[in-house]
């Protein structure tokens, strides 16, 4: 496998991260001003971009825009699975657990390729 096809992988989990903790680390501070929270999450978001954009501009030469995303949507379960878990301290579910198994069903029908 080439650094081409890993390292888009790598920097949308990184990127991913981010994007998470922007989205949802202020939920652990329910007291702090929305327009606080506001303000810290777009400037935790621009990491979050600066990843995310070199990742899918390098990983186009191999992989189409429909897996990038497909890639994207998986590693940001995986990530926020671990988040929620983790950090927020909530338990992911069964229901959680299948939900998330059908979008892993239906990324592997992207990558599955034409039928």
């Amino acid at each position: 496998m080439s650094a081409a096809h890993v390292a888009p992988v790598l920097l949308l989990i990184a990127s991913n991260v981010f994007m998470t903790l922007a989205w949802y680390g202020h939920l652990k501070f329910p007291a702090a001003p929305l327009a606080l929270v506001v303000f810290a999450s777009w400037g935790i978001a621009f990491i979050e971009y600066t990843l995310a954009v070199p990742a899918n501009r390098i990983g186009h030469r191999v992989y189409s825009a429909a897996e990038l995303k497909t890639m994207q949507e998986v590693i940001t379960l995986v990530v926020f699975a671990a988040f929620s878990v983790l950090y927020l301290k909530e338990a992911l579910t069964l229901n959680h657990a299948v939900g998330f198994g059908f979008i892993a069903l239906g990324a592997f029908f992207v990558f599955r390729g034409p039928f």
